[in-house]
C-alpha cells in the first residue's frame, strides 16, 4: 500500500490526500509532529532528501518527494493529468507559479497566526502580501475569464493552486478582493472525492 507521510496542517500535504482520495487509491497516511522535529529524525531523512513533507513512500520502498511530483505520479494516466504534451505544460506552469510566487507568501503568514504571533510579525507580513497580492491579481485575471487553470477541465493544477491559496485569509489576506477566486475554490470543494484539511488528520 501507498505510505503518505504528512503534517496535520501542511496545505502541500493537503493536496496529496485530496487527490489520493479522488483518484480512489488506498494509503496509509503517517502524520508527523513537525514542532517535536520529526523531519530531522534520521529515519525520516532517509526517506526525504529535503527533509520536509510530503513524501509518497511507493509499494517497493521507494519515495516521491515534493507536493508536486507526487501528484504528477499520481495523476499519471488519469483524467486529471492531459496527455497532451502542451497542456502538460501548461499544469507544470500553474504548480511552478504556486510554489514560486504563493506558497510562502501564503503559507508563512498563516503560520504566524495559527502560532499567535501575528501582530509581533506584522512587518514580515506586510512584505509577504505586497509580493503575494499582484500574483493572486493574476490567478484571479485568468479564473474571470476561464473556470479552470487548464483546458477548462479540472486537473491537479487546481488541486496544486488550491491548497494555501483557499487558507489565504487565515494569514489576513482580503480574499474578499478576488471574487472569481472564491468562485473557484468552490467549484474545487465540489469536486467528488475532496476532503477537508483537518477532517481525517490524527491529532
Amino acid at each position: 500500500m501507498l505510505r503518505l507521510y504528512d503534517s496535520r496542517l501542511s496545505g502541500n500535504a493537503w493536496k496529496v490526500r485530496i487527490l489520493l482520495t479522488q483518484l480512489g487509491l488506498p494509503f496509509e497516511r503517517v502524520t508527523l509532529d513537525l514542532a517535536k522535529g520529526a523531519t530531522s529524525d534520521p529515519a525520516f531523512r532517509a526517506k526525504s532528501r529535503f527533509a520536509r513533507v510530503p513524501v509518497l513512500e511507493l509499494e517497493d520502498g521507494r519515495t516521491i518527494v515534493e507536493s508536486a511530483a507526487i501528484m504528477f505520479y499520481l495523476a499519471e494516466g488519469t483524467p486529471l493529468l492531459p496527455d497532451d504534451r502542451f497542456l502538460r505544460a501548461e499544469v507544470m506552469s500553474w504548480l511552478t507559479f504556486e510554489q514560486a510566487d504563493l506558497l510562502r507568501a501564503l503559507a508563512l503568514p498563516r503560520f504566524y497566526h495559527l502560532r499567535g504571533i501575528g501582530d509581533q510579525m506584522a512587518g514580515r507580513i506586510a512584505d509577504f502580501q505586497e509580493a503575494a497580492y499582484p500574483a493572486l491579481q493574476k490567478a484571479e485575471a485568468w479564473l474571470s475569464t476561464h473556470d479552470w487553470l487548464v483546458d477548462e477541465r479540472y486537473t491537479i493544477a487546481d488541486i496544486g493552486l488550491f491548497g494555501y491559496v483557499s487558507m489565504a485569509h487565515q494569514g489576513g489576506y482580503e480574499m474578499q478582493r478576488f471574487p472569481s477566486i472564491d468562485a473557484w475554490i468552490a467549484r474545487v470543494k465540489a469536486q467528488p472525492g475532496w476532503v477537508s484539511l483537518v477532517e481525517e488528520a490524527k491529532a
